[in-house]
């Protein structure tokens, strides 16, 4: 597995935060069972940046907390069925890894977003790499069901890193 990490901005934080999001990285592709080793790209940003971003990308004129650039479209969430068809399709021919997504953060809203739920910014930015991995991997949370169910696989990938609420 490969992990780049971009900075637009600094985290601010007083904890090791690529090896954070790498571990998050991993831990969620290990619980959604991808059977590949996977490349995935994490900007740093700001609110304005992120802004831009989610303007372009969505046509939504606001600042969000995280934006997710998926390379695969997923019949089933998790299903890496359509890799193994035409693996080299979705390969990077340097490496050989499957290429999942970009991730952008924007480190500004995830320092709000902790002081506002009452939690780290450790567990914030977990939340967000973890959250924005299982759309790389085709979950989403259009309807109430499909959200429910990825905020239990978040909570799950958080739980087995030993990132709770309760421990931050």
């Amino acid at each position: 597995m490969s992990v780049s990490i971009e900075r637009e901005t600094e985290t601010g934080a007083d904890f090791p935060a690529d090896e954070l999001i790498a571990s998050v990285i991993s831990e969620a592709l290990d619980y959604v069972g991808c059977p590949y080793e996977c490349s995935v790209n994490v900007l740093l940003t700001d609110d304005k940046g992120i802004r831009e971003m989610n303007c372009d990308f969505r046509g939504i004129d606001k600042a969000t907390d995280v934006l997710s650039f998926p390379m695969l479209s997923f019949e089933s969430p998790a299903d890496f069925s359509q890799v193994e068809e035409n693996p080299s399709e979705y390969a990077d021919p340097e490496t050989g890894e499957l290429v999942l997504g970009d991730i952008v953060i924007s480190c500004e809203r995830a320092r709000a977003q902790a002081a506002e739920f009452g939690h780290s910014l450790k567990r914030e930015v977990a939340f967000l790499t973890a959250h924005s991995m299982l759309h790389l991997c085709g979950y989403d949370h259009i309807d109430d069901a499909e959200r429910s169910v990825m905020e239990q696989k978040q909570e799950e990938i958080l739980n087995k890193l030993g990132i709770t609420r309760e421990t931050e």
